[in-house]
């Protein structure tokens, strides 16, 4: 088959022009534009047996993440297998803030962070490359979770203190000048669960109303910051209010919401 003919047995199975080009680039090792400069090509038998049942998995909708097993996130790209849930834009939003509050240290300053519910990676390194200074630790319950940040961690050359820990246990008795969290917040039974069946269901769901785990991370987080430091939770759209309640009836004050590229209220945050 040559590259025109798969592509377009590709849209005759439903699949995005676009995403097959890119699994089909990645099958072959070229560019896109390669092929669209080369659609007369022939495809190897080889190339074409994993293509084929890469297409057929995302006809099936399993995301082009996992099959392409990389994604991009704040311009770096990331490892990500079914063990973690693929970065999104939103989370940029808690990484954008982050370095916000980072920006005034002075130059001297060494800033210790903590990543709760890191997975991938993601906002671990993502800060750490925006900011080298600061010290970053982040911890997973998930130790294939783990397996696929430090593989990200060595790609990227960029050192984190990576910790298997279900959620406050491995920081016992540490202090942190930040701790930032992009928890599970999808309520058990919620609608949009079905169109996220190929990603882990521990790093989404929490609860009947989702706030399980937030409920843990700011109880836990005053006796684990410094002071007048700040906790940073990414959240769903909807739940900005109930979180904002959590964070000041824990005492914490300069209560602040967030809102994300699409304008939705996506991130709350305040400070010990």
């Amino acid at each position: 088959m040559t590259v025109a003919e798969v592509l377009a047995l590709a849209r005759q199975m439903g699949v995005d022009r676009l995403d097959a080009q890119l699994l089909l680039g990645n099958a072959l090792g070229r560019p896109r534009s390669w092929l669209l400069a080369h659609d007369d090509a022939a495809i190897s038998e080889p190339a074409w047996a994993g293509l084929n049942d890469s297409l057929r998995r995302r006809a099936a909708d399993e995301p082009l993440a996992y099959l392409l097993g990389e994604k991009e996130f704040r311009g770096l790209s990331f490892k990500v297998t079914p063990a973690v849930l693929i970065p999104r834009p939103a989370t940029e939003t808690l990484v954008e803030w982050a370095l916000e509050l980072l920006a005034p240290l002075p130059p001297s300053a060494q800033p210790e962070l903590l990543d709760m519910g890191t997975g991938s990676g993601a906002i671990a390194l993502s800060i750490k490359h925006a900011c080298p200074r600061a010290r970053v630790t982040a911890l997973d319950l998930s130790e294939p979770a783990l397996d696929v940040a430090r593989d990200n961690g060595q790609r990227l050359s960029l050192a984190i203190e990576w910790l298997q820990s279900d959620w406050w246990g491995a920081v016992e008795g540490r202090r942190f000048d930040l701790i930032l969290a992009n928890p599970p917040y999808v309520a058990e039974g919620d609608p949009h669960l079905p169109a996220l069946a190929h990603e882990p269901r521990g790093a989404l769901t929490s609860g009947s109303d989702g706030l399980d785990a937030l409920r843990v991370l700011v109880a836990g987080a005053a006796d684990h910051l410094r002071p007048s430091a700040w906790l940073l939770l990414e959240h769903g759209y909807d739940q900005s209010e109930a979180v904002g309640a959590l964070l000041r009836g824990a005492g914490f004050a300069a209560v602040e919401q967030r809102r994300d590229l699409a304008g939705q209220p996506r991130c709350s945050g305040g400070r010990r």
